[in-house]
């Protein structure tokens, strides 16, 4: 990609700038939509995890996300690993437990679940974008 023109580059990170932005408003209609459309606003407790879910990254990691994709003795790096996971995983459970209970019907946790996938595929793409060092996850 090093031997096209400046303009062609430019078009293609906003062409992929624009598609990262299309993926998250979907996956943010889909949260609406599954509550909206059930008349039932509880799933957006997911929402919670979601804004969670970066905080360790934030915080404990840094600058250094290649740090995230390799084997770590440091012990900060680990439990951002356990800390981001476990959001993860409470970002799928909150509506698979809001289905079980009864709160939630099956619309509404598929939409949920979507909105998840989507937003994990929204940042799969982010990283693989914005990664300089050629290691890409997609």
């Amino acid at each position: 990609m090093a031997d096209l023109p400046g303009y062609v580059r430019a078009c293609l990170q906003s062409g992929k700038l624009a598609f990262l932005a299309i993926l998250v408003s979907g996956g943010i209609i889909l949260q609406i939509l599954a509550c909206a459309l059930y008349n039932n606003w509880w799933p957006m407790l997911s929402v919670i995890m979601y804004v969670l879910l970066p905080m360790p990254l934030l915080f404990f990691a840094g600058s250094d996300s290649s740090s995230l994709f390799s084997e770590s003795n440091n012990s900060w790096v680990n439990a951002t690993k356990f800390l981001t996971g476990a959001s993860a995983v409470g970002s799928i459970a909150i509506p698979a437990i809001l289905k079980h209970a009864g709160v939630i019907g099956w619309g509404a946790l598929a939409m949920e679940l979507s909105s998840f996938f989507v937003f994990v595929i929204a940042i799969m793409c982010y990283i693989s974008m914005n990664d300089e060092d050629g290691y890409s996850i997609l």
